[in-house]
């Protein structure tokens, strides 16, 4: 055999057997004497005969554009963990990022593992229960003069007795409602801290 079977062709060149077949049988290929492919003449002929836009490429791979947010969060990452950052306007590399994305693994694992240890708890739900906490605080101090003014009156009537040495008269309702404004006005000013979580 001078040249090469259909087989060892095929392979030479990247394609079907079925595919040299059918160019074998219309002619786009050398042959030598004995029927064998002539490789180099064949490849040649093909060269010539083929459309470039008809021939099949390796698809490129499509790449996307990296969104700037993730680039930042690489950087902003790297920088908490005290870590070179890329500069700005700068490429990431992909051990910058590599770094960053395990760096964020690590952190997600800790947090993860917190939460189930119960060194964590709810944000929203600490904020409920705070808000439910300071709510009844609140609504036992704006009660508390209504309970407390008939026996602060009583005393104070008492004692102002005596010291004056005859009768004086601290009525309840005055008594209350002096409280309830000293009361309101000091919920007013605990009010004004907020608390941030």
């Amino acid at each position: 055999m001078q040249g090469m079977s259909e087989r060892q062709y095929a392979a030479h060149v990247g394609l079907s057997r079925g595919a040299i077949q059918k160019a074998k049988a219309a002619g786009r290929l050398v042959l030598h004497e004995d029927g064998s492919i002539d490789a180099a003449a064949s490849d040649r002929l093909r060269a010539e005969a083929t459309d470039p836009s008809k021939t099949r490429k390796a698809p490129a791979p499509k790449m996307k554009p990296v969104p700037e947010a993730a680039v930042s969060a690489v950087g902003d990452t790297l920088k908490e963990q005290g870590l070179a950052a890329p500069a700005t306007g700068g490429g990431t590399t992909f051990l910058q990022a590599k770094t960053a994305h395990e760096v964020l693994k690590a952190q997600e694992r800790r947090i993860r593992l917190a939460k189930l240890k119960g060194e964590l708890v709810d944000r929203d739900r600490a904020t409920a229960l705070v808000f439910r906490l300071a709510r009844e605080e609140r609504d036992a101090w704006v009660n508390w003069p209504a309970r407390v003014a008939a026996l602060m009156a009583a005393e104070l009537t008492a004692s102002c007795s005596e010291a004056v040495g005859h009768e004086v008269t601290i009525e309840t309702a005055a008594m209350q409602k002096v409280l309830e404004a000293h009361v309101r006005a000091h919920l007013k000013e605990l009010a004004q801290p907020r608390i941030a979580l």
